[in-house]
């Protein structure tokens, strides 16, 4: 679609010319090709609110205009004493919907059904709040009833799909869905979503974000949308990026607690790069410390010495005081001053790092545990839905399963980086729900 000049878009807006499903594709497709159109949308129906008196119809183009603004309950306000017509209803249904009415959606669409809206639009968005309503097998009967085109169209397969993983279906049969709508609609925000929401819990980051930011680039986006892939950026350090993200959130709704939350986070981490050099150097240190021993010349003894002993890099060896190693058998003062001068080339010392060896790793009391609940020990932490924030600090922190979360504390989390109270939050909330908790909680 060619690039929409702002006095398009505003008389698009603010004319009595004809206002239908063609204006309100030229409006998306416009935001979604320049966000900064989103401003000139909402400074358009700003200057139609400011009206004092509006026709039937001047409602209806007002209502469906608050409606892509995300004012719902406004656009419901307005709707409801506009015109009458078609659009009126399909459009104040979606409104209801968005507002989580879903009964009152319902009532809606079967009124612009009546009014003459396109029957499959219709029942794809029947489909759809049915499943919010909590009748996913009801909304697949609605999806079965379709028959034609309709079938081969994006929003037919996006809704099928969240049906049948509603149902607890197969999840190949939902990413195949998922898949074909893409195919059939590269620009399909739910769909791209979905699929990106797929790859994002299991793993494929890089593929998972170029789905996000395929949906994030349309419009209107989903707020899940938005946060994973901010969290996403924040995850690769690319601050201003993730607040990109969350403000588009907070355009809409202000007042969103975790894109507020999240806003600051990101701007708080982009100042952190106060000692860059020391980052560097230590991570020089770390390659440093991860050199083999074998790499070095050693004599026979003192090789054999070591491998007893478990010591394989430098860095064990920085742990290990000349104590420990002269209380290895057959390991005596000439192999001690070998160690010490193959650390001293690389500037290192024995033991210099043994008092920060951590603690035996702290065992969890499972006494006061049923027997389900101690086989949930062994189960991986995905199994516990975590956003992807949280997510990412447990692959950090090296934790694979339930049981080494919970030898976990509060602090041991929150020293992880980008992982705050929000997500400990969300961390003990999900443990609670199991009847499970933090060690020290």
């Amino acid at each position: 679609m060619s690039q929409v000049d702002e006095i398009d878009l505003r008389q698009i807006v603010v004319s009595n010319s004809t206002f239908g499903p063609n204006e309100i594709s030229h409006i998306v497709g416009a935001i979604s090709e320049d966000y900064n159109h989103f401003r000139e949308l909402r400074d358009a129906v700003g200057e139609m609110e400011q009206q004092e008196e509006r026709t039937p119809a001047a409602s209806a183009r007002l209502g469906v205009c608050q409606y892509l603004l995300g004012r719902y309950s406004a656009a419901v306000q307005t709707l409801t004493n506009a015109d009458g017509g078609a659009l009126t209803h399909f459009f104040l249904g979606k409104a209801q919907l968005a507002l989580d009415n879903y009964a009152e959606a319902l009532v809606a669409y079967e009124s612009a059904e009546k009014a003459g809206y396109n029957r499959d639009e219709v029942s794809l968005s029947q489909a759809e709040a049915k499943r919010y309503l909590g009748d996913a097998q009801a909304a697949l009967t609605v999806l079965d009833g379709l028959s034609g085109a309709v079938e081969q169209t994006s929003e037919y397969l996006y809704q099928r799909s969240a049906a049948v993983s509603a149902l607890g279906g197969n999840t190949s049969e939902v990413v195949a869905l998922l898949e074909r709508a893409v195919e059939t609609d590269g620009g399909h925000a739910g769909a791209l979503f979905g699929l990106a929401l797929e790859n994002d819990r299991h793993g494929n980051d890089e593929y998972a974000r170029q789905l996000y930011e395929r949906a994030a680039a349309q419009f209107p986006a989903h707020v899940g949308t938005l946060l994973n892939l901010g969290l996403l950026y924040e995850d690769m350090e690319h601050f201003e990026r993730s607040k990109q993200c969350y403000q588009r959130i907070l355009d809409v709704y202000p007042s969103h607690p975790r894109a507020r939350l999240f806003f600051k986070d990101a701007d708080a981490s982009r100042d952190m790069y106060y000692d860059e050099d020391a980052r560097r150097r230590q991570d020089r240190m770390d390659q440093m410390l991860s050199v083999p021993v074998t790499d070095f010349e050693l004599s026979v003894r003192s090789r054999n010495c070591l491998q007893k002993m478990g010591i394989m890099t430098l860095g064990d060896l920085t742990n290990t005081t000349e104590q420990d190693l002269l209380a290895s058998k057959n390991f005596g003062e000439t192999s001690l001053v070998e160690i010490r001068e193959m650390l001293n080339q690389k500037g290192l010392e024995l033991g210099q790092f043994a008092t920060k060896w951590r603690e035996e790793e702290p065992s969890y009391d499972t006494s006061s545990l049923s027997d389900d609940e101690k086989a949930l020990l062994d189960r991986p932490i995905s199994d516990l839905n975590l956003s992807v924030r949280a997510r990412k600090c447990m692959v950090r922190l090296g934790l694979s399963t339930i049981g080494e979360l919970l030898r976990c504390t509060g602090d041991d989390l929150l020293e992880c980086k980008n992982f705050g109270v929000t997500s400990l939050i969300e961390v003990r909330e999900k443990l609670t729900e199991a009847n499970l908790k933090l060690r020290g909680d």
